[in-house]
């Protein structure tokens, strides 16, 4: 991730793996949003219909992107765990999680 999405895309990303306990693989997976400016928001598919309802409801101005791309940041992430490791890698960029 890079630019003016890498802050955005790390918080997503760190948020799915710390706050919600999923895997760093699918974390990456997840769909993702981009706050543009004022109360522009650009989002992935694959949120619930009822998110984007409530964010045009509050104001916002949401475009839909058609699919998921690099637009919405790329990472790889590696989780340490008590007995080994655990890694993923985003689905929107080339890579692989590999042990050696």
């Amino acid at each position: 991730m890079g630019g003016f999405m890498q802050p955005q895309g790390h918080v997503q990303v760190f948020s799915r793996v710390r706050d919600h306990r999923w895997n760093p693989q699918a974390a990456l997976d997840a769909p993702r949003f981009q706050w543009t400016r004022d109360l522009e928001v650009s989002i992935e598919p694959g949120f619930s219909e009822v998110l984007y309802a409530d964010l045009e409801r509050r104001g916002h101005r949401v475009t839909r992107a058609e699919e998921r791309s690099i637009t919405f940041g790329r990472g790889q992430a590696i989780h340490a765990l008590p007995a080994g490791w655990c890694a993923g890698s985003d689905p929107r960029a080339d890579g692989q999680a590999v042990a050696g």
